[in-house]
């Protein structure tokens, strides 16, 4: 096995594309893994993290007509971006995302999706059959129970697969806080959606732009 280590195999927002994965109605009504607030959280988070470092991402859903659209939090991100809908429930035997994907010429490939056991799985271990670099936003994705969950991530672990959260890739995209051209827009998206976090952030804001008190005398 071809352990992932180094710096080279962190992950570089001009080098990442995201793939998101049936983001819709039907697939959270069943999602008992997580919290369904939660998964619609940080889908969303992942995606504005997404546009804030220009990664390009890909929406998908399969038979939409059946199983709803996407998330409009997810799709209000990118406004009139096409979403490629499929009748394959594996998502990298469809020629047209994976064409999208090859487009971009990025070799570090994102994925998040409901279900993980199935829709995330199954693309996952294919793609990284066939050599690309893989990581799966666990927390932005969601099976029909924990076991579920829980073993799509053993089995694609075993295949090669990189497991991160929604805020560790963002934080990776960002390295470092030097870097200011994404910073305020990172921020953003963390007020909005990384919950203490963002609220205590505010809260320094606030701590920062209070005047001290005069001492009496």
């Amino acid at each position: 096995m071809t352990f992932r280590n180094g710096l080279a195999s962190l992950l570089r927002p001009e080098d990442s594309v995201l793939v998101l994965i049936d983001h819709q109605p039907y697939q959270l009504a069943n999602l008992n893994s997580h919290d369904p607030h939660m998964v619609v959280n940080n889908a969303t988070a992942l995606a504005k993290s997404a546009k804030a470092f220009g990664v390009p991402t890909i929406l998908t859903s399969v038979i939409a007509e059946r199983g709803g659209l996407i998330f409009p939090q997810i799709t209000d991100v990118f406004p009139g971006q096409e979403v490629i809908d499929r009748t394959f429930i594996n998502t990298w035997e469809d020629r047209k995302v994976v064409d999208a994907v090859k487009a971009t010429g990025r070799k570090q490939l994102v994925i998040a999706g409901l279900w993980t056991e199935i829709c995330v799985a199954m693309p996952v271990i294919q793609a990284l059959g066939e050599g690309w670099d893989v990581t799966v936003v666990t927390d932005a994705s969601g099976a029909v129970s924990v076991e579920a969950h829980q073993v799509a991530i053993q089995r694609m672990i075993a295949a090669g697969a990189n497991m991160m959260t929604w805020l560790a890739v963002a934080a990776e995209w960002q390295r470092d806080w030097a870097r200011t051209d994404h910073a305020a827009e990172l921020t953003e998206v963390l007020k909005q959606h990384a919950a203490g976090s963002g609220i205590a952030y505010l809260w320094e804001q606030q701590l920062l732009n209070t005047p001290v008190p005069r001492s009496a005398g």
